[in-house]
């Protein structure tokens, strides 16, 4: 995902304009603009500065607060990887650490090429299916450490290439 534009900062005006001009609105504004942007840049965040009078630092301190937002731009797959109880018993751990090993990052990382985010959750909500990885929504049931490779191969990069 590229800088925001001049353009799409404009948008930071309009996502305000739907929320009370206060300082209770910055959490929600925040959310709408991650929604909209995928993060929160450092551009969008001086913008929503100047249009809410409020320092950077401020907003900074309020977003770090909360593990839902994030301050660099989202992998185009996102991979989660359920650690909850079920999962972990049937050997979760192994395949996020094999996650962690083949992408080369830890959880709540974004690969180099922006092609993966990594994502430890407590819970899928799909024990009976445990160990379970979800790439991009869609639900990896029975999971080994052994499957990793095969599933990772089967996203391709930005040019439409798979990994071999």
């Amino acid at each position: 995902m590229n800088r925001p534009t001049e353009d799409s900062l404009s948008k930071i005006a309009d996502i305000l304009a739907r929320y009370p001009a206060n300082r209770g609105s910055l959490i929600p504004v925040l959310q709408d603009i991650q929604e909209d942007f995928g993060y929160l840049s450092e551009e969008a965040i001086e913008r929503l500065a100047g249009l809410m009078e409020i320092s950077a630092n401020e907003i900074y301190g309020v977003a770090t607060f909360y593990t839902q937002f994030r301050f660099t731009p989202p992998g185009r797959h996102r991979i989660q990887s359920c650690q909850g109880t079920a999962c972990h018993v049937r050997g979760g751990r192994k395949i996020l650490d094999e996650l962690e090993h083949r992408l080369g990052i830890t959880a709540g990382q974004t690969t180099a090429d922006g092609k993966f985010d990594l994502e430890r959750l407590a819970c899928l909500g799909c024990c009976a299916l445990a160990p379970v990885v979800a790439v991009d929504g869609k639900v990896h049931a029975r999971m080994t450490a052994k499957k990793i490779p095969s599933l990772l191969s089967q996203y391709p990069d930005k040019k439409g290439r798979k990994d071999t």
